[in-house]
């Protein structure tokens, strides 16, 4: 009986401190803010590294697409594993979400995510595919060149890039909630099994608790960006397959959760129209010239968000390479102030050179370098955690010659 009791106690604790933490408000901006686009130019919503049943994913194409509509997504890029069986039926709309089905390779003791405009001169088998991959990446990028590659998850455990990088390597997730959470198991397993056991009440805070800043990530992305244009990325690594013994008995975490936690943000100067062939072209060439920025947005859509070069009457898009000049200012500015105590950091070749407490930045570029924006927020989590510097916004950077 006093078992049964205990027992009794503990879940009734449970149940309470769940809906406590259901309750509490996380979030960078007010959930009644309407996102809207930056001053001329369109901001498109999306995601890569995404895997259906047709590899290691847990859902078909079709139940994986419902999800990312569900999430409120513009694009959705469908990145299988070592597909090369190309299926080019998925590459349409489904209603307003756009659908690209691109790839993801393994390739030395590493996986690349791989874009491309036309796909007909790609391989049909692993060794053919490795020496594709080995010429591109072997070539200096040119503003001609037909695709994409990025690196996945740089630094997983099971399969981490060895050597120098190559010149051809065009960018880096520096956002993956899998590596994210599997730097957490090392740091703490009760730590892990505890925002498994609180994720049915949030599953926002189960993650953000675990959040730790993608420091590794950021240092190569820097120390690429010294000698090479390098971008960004943030990637979903969605499969709904966290307990890989489970099968499709549990799909966890949910896509449309894994969707909604790391975005990237496409900036257009026109909008999509809905032709699926001169919109896919659109949002390629913004990931191929790096406009476009990375955000947490389970902490709030960031829509709104832009960092610029004005020179005189001249305007640059990040992600842009740019002669120096005495005229150069960079500016920045968030659709609105967060509700919490945040800050807008320049960061030049690395280091931090200026530190905003409020919704906009200017800067006057007085000699070259790499420059770019990082916007972090204060979060007050639930106890036991407390308050917590979460980065909410990386951009892309500006290249200064």
């Amino acid at each position: 009986m006093k078992i049964f009791s205990f027992f009794t106690a503990i879940l009734m604790l449970y149940f309470v401190y769940g809906f406590y933490v259901s309750q509490s408000n996380f979030g960078v901006v007010t959930p009644e803010l309407k996102s809207e686009n930056p001053q001329g130019y369109y901001d498109y919503r999306g995601v890569a590294n995404v895997r259906t049943n047709l590899s290691n994913g847990s859902s078909s194409p079709v139940d994986v697409i419902s999800e990312a509509k569900a999430a409120g997504l513009d694009f959705l890029i469908i990145t299988d594993v070592n597909q090369f069986d190309h299926s080019e039926s998925l590459n349409s709309y489904s209603g307003n979400l756009m659908v690209m089905n691109e790839g993801e390779y393994s390739f030395l003791d590493s996986r690349l995510i791989y874009l491309a405009q036309d796909k007909s001169k790609f391989p049909n088998t692993p060794a053919e595919t490795a020496v594709y991959f080995a010429d591109i990446l072997s070539q200096q990028p040119s503003d001609g060149r037909d695709n994409l590659l990025i690196l996945a998850h740089p630094f997983n455990p099971n399969q981490t890039w060895t050597g120098a990088y190559p010149p051809g390597l065009d960018g880096i997730e520096i956002l993956n909630p899998r590596a994210i959470s599997q730097r957490a198991w090392i740091r703490s397993k009760l730590n892990v099994a505890w925002s498994f056991i609180i994720y049915p009440f949030s599953p926002r805070y189960a993650f953000l608790r675990l959040f730790r800043e993608p420091v590794e990530e950021t240092l190569l992305w820097d120390k690429l960006s010294e000698s090479r244009m390098t971008w960004g990325f943030s990637g979903a690594d969605a499969s709904a397959r966290a307990i890989p013994f489970a099968n499709a008995l549990i799909k966890f975490p949910s896509y449309k959760t894994s969707l909604e936690i790391a975005n990237n943000h496409v900036l257009l100067e026109s909008e999509l129209t809905g032709n699926y062939q001169k919109d896919r072209l659109k949002i390629y060439s913004a990931l191929r010239k790096g406009n476009f920025y990375s955000s947490l947005d389970l902490l709030g859509d960031p829509k709104g968000f832009n960092a610029l070069i004005k020179d005189k009457e001249k305007t640059y898009l990040m992600g842009s390479k740019i002669k120096f000049s005495k005229n150069l200012k960079l500016s920045s500015s968030l659709p609105i102030e967060p509700k919490d105590f945040f800050e807008m950091v320049l960061l030049k070749n690395g280091e931090r050179v200026l530190t905003k407490n409020q919704g906009s930045l200017e800067y006057q570029i007085e000699e070259p370098g790499v420059y770019r924006i990082v916007v972090r927020v204060s979060q007050t989590l639930p106890l036991p955690d407390g308050k917590k510097w979460i980065s909410w916004i990386y951009s892309n950077p500006f290249y200064i010659y």
